[in-house]
């Protein structure tokens, strides 16, 4: 019975100095290959500045840093932009 226990405990113990063997070879072979690029560069998904809604970079319009869907969208968020600056502008003044 007592070698039975001990066959069992060094089994397990090769085991799982197997599988950490394993995960660290995988882990080593990811770092050295890099990322896997498979030509999807340009199916990274943006999100719209206004509606916040996710689409692909390819298809998303891209001003001063941020992502839109249309133009239309686009053209609101400047002018709600440009609206919130006067106010500021506005506020300091007055100040």
């Amino acid at each position: 019975m007592n070698l039975l226990l001990i066959r069992l405990i060094i089994f397990a113990v090769l085991f799982f100095a197997g599988l950490k063997l394993y995960r660290m070879y995988r882990e080593w072979k990811l770092d050295r290959d890099g990322p896997q690029q498979d030509g999807d560069q340009g199916n990274r998904m943006v999100r719209c500045r206004w509606c916040q809604v996710h689409l692909p970079e390819d298809d998303a319009l891209r001003e001063r840093g941020d992502w839109f869907c249309s133009g239309e969208h686009r053209d609101k968020y400047l002018a709600e932009r440009k609206e919130e600056q006067k106010e500021e502008n506005k506020q300091e003044r007055d100040d």
